[in-house]
């Protein structure tokens, strides 16, 4: 399917502010609030829009610290990656994990309470993750920019 102009301004609309009414969503968008909800239906059927979420305040959920944990496995196999990937995605902290391509295997986005509450999530679940040879945890002092929404 392709994305038409119209598509492309829903989408952008609804990546900000998510829980409008369609009525809201269709004024925005100047649609007539029928066509607005068969756009916005097919979008979700198509998978365009994937799901719905509420955003939470780490500092107010009492997680205001992200780490960044950088980790090198000591292989590559595929039995070692899907062993790792299945070990780090049952660590409630770890808000992402990508495979990169560069001197670190993975990159992890960790949030804790500080730096007390990380050695605890090392401890308990990052030393003991499969297969890891070496890990760089770096401490984000302040987030200068996050956006969940995708360029439309």
């Amino acid at each position: 399917m392709l994305l038409d102009a119209t598509d492309r301004r829903i989408l952008s609309v609804l990546q900000r502010r998510g829980r409008m009414s369609n009525t809201e969503l269709s004024d925005t968008v100047h649609l007539s609030a029928s066509a607005c909800h068969r756009r916005v239906q097919r979008l979700e059927e198509t998978g365009y829009i994937r799901d719905y979420v509420a955003l939470l305040d780490a500092r107010k959920m009492g997680v205001p610290t992200t780490v960044f944990v950088e980790i090198t496995l000591q292989g590559q196999a595929d039995e070692v990656l899907e062993a790792f990937e299945k070990a780090v995605a049952r660590i409630p902290d770890v808000l992402e994990c990508h495979l990169m391509a560069g001197t670190a295997d993975y990159l992890l986005k960790v949030v804790t309470e500080g730096t007390e509450d990380f050695a605890r999530i090392h401890r308990q679940y990052l030393a003991r993750l499969p297969s890891v040879a070496q890990m760089q945890s770096s401490f984000a002092l302040r987030t200068v920019f996050k956006t969940t929404a995708l360029p439309v």
